[in-house]
């Protein structure tokens, strides 16, 4: 896994692993409420962060909601590595979503207003990811 690539095999495509993150996935959300994610661990022990930016089509046209993935999908893979050593060899499926950001609050999107939003969720994956291990003691 390249450090601050995102190649194919570090995405979710497969419809079982998108239901699996729904079902069984726990919610989290950003202190701001603009961002969450659902995170799960997959069935396969490969060691890698598997992701997948979704975006409501209520939340805007087209275009913004392309933008709106392509930052999500950035952000992750600029500070992606604050997740790498917590996962050790499970493989972690992660789905970013926007909560309360849509085109009419915020028409316009850049990355600065996406990016400190990402990394506080992935801070906080960390966080419960830990305390979860310590209590299972593993």
């Amino acid at each position: 896994m390249k450090r601050f690539g995102l190649s194919k095999n570090e995405r979710i495509k497969k419809k079982k692993e998108i239901s699996r993150v729904f079902n069984t996935g726990k919610r989290i959300y950003t202190n701001s409420r603009k961002l969450k994610a659902i995170f799960c661990f997959g069935e396969d022990d490969s060691g890698i962060i598997k992701i997948v930016p979704a975006v409501h089509k209520k939340a805007g046209n087209a275009v913004w909601r392309n933008r709106m993935k392509r930052l999500l999908r950035e952000s992750y893979r600029l500070n992606k590595e604050i997740l790498i050593d917590v996962i050790e060899e499970k493989t972690l499926l992660l789905m970013i979503s926007p909560n309360s950001i849509n085109k009419k609050k915020q028409p316009k999107l850049l990355l600065s207003d996406v990016q400190d939003e990402v990394i506080e969720l992935l801070n906080k994956i960390k966080n419960q990811i830990l305390t979860e291990r310590d209590k299972t003691g593993s």
